[in-house]
């Protein structure tokens, strides 16, 4: 009966912590560039996470990421140069935005 239970509550934590990676997003930040709301695409050039009082969002990179945002919850319109942060899932190359917040106008740090 006892290793009956054991081996029940192992396959159930195996079945827990396997799924919770499933529900996890991925996240970037960054400055808008480009928002096409006709074609549901948003390009944004990525922040790294080395913030200071002179960068309070992060280090401009190289790195330029384009979103698929047709199924996203957008806060406040983006607009070029606006700082968002998006929670996106990968699938390959392409990235679905679920979310994207506009950092430089939603910010909760200033509340």
């Amino acid at each position: 009966m006892k290793r009956s239970c054991f081996f029940l509550l192992i396959l159930v934590l195996i079945y827990v912590f396997g799924t919770l990676n499933v529900l996890a997003a991925e996240v970037a930040q960054g400055k808008c560039l480009e928002y096409n709301p006709g074609n549901k695409e948003l390009t944004i050039q990525e922040y790294n996470t080395e913030f200071s009082q002179e960068m309070p969002y992060g280090k401009p990179t190289v790195a330029v990421s384009k979103f698929d945002v047709s199924d996203a919850k957008i806060g406040a319109d983006p607009q070029p140069g606006d700082i968002l942060r998006i929670a996106y899932k990968a699938n390959g190359k392409a990235k679905k935005a679920l979310k994207v917040m506009n950092v430089s106008k939603q910010d909760l740090r200033k509340k």
